[in-house]
């Protein structure tokens, strides 16, 4: 007599509710993780633009509003923005905290260090 073989019901839903679950954290932590690929995006070109790389803290701060009125960035404010110099250049970065909620009473706190030099 042959072995049948393949997932039973009782596995089929222990894997969807895992499945379910990583589903959920996903969508929870991935638009904040977009938001600091797209700060650093910003900020990178905000100090390889011609008039960034002077360091003038109000022109900085001009070139990321503009920039982060177009990408609908909510997570950090223009007059945030730490400024370096770095040789002829700047180097400019932000420091902040997301937390995001996952379910209940847990929550996801994620600390984001996006910067123009890497």
């Amino acid at each position: 007599m042959r072995r049948q073989k393949g997932v039973t019901l009782s596995g089929f839903l222990m894997w969807s509710v895992v499945a379910v679950f990583a589903a959920l954290l996903l969508f929870k932590i991935g638009p904040p993780y977009m938001e600091f690929l797209t700060i650093q995006a910003n900020l990178k070109a905000v100090a390889n633009d011609p008039e960034g790389r002077s360091g003038v803290r109000r022109v900085v701060e001009d070139l990321f509003d503009r920039r982060s009125a177009i990408e609908n960035i909510s997570a950090v404010k223009a007059r945030d923005i730490i400024i370096t110099k770095s040789g002829d250049g700047v180097v400019l970065s932000f420091e902040y905290t997301v937390c995001v909620p996952i379910v209940f009473n847990i929550r996801a706190c994620m600390d984001y260090q996006p910067t123009s030099s890497k």
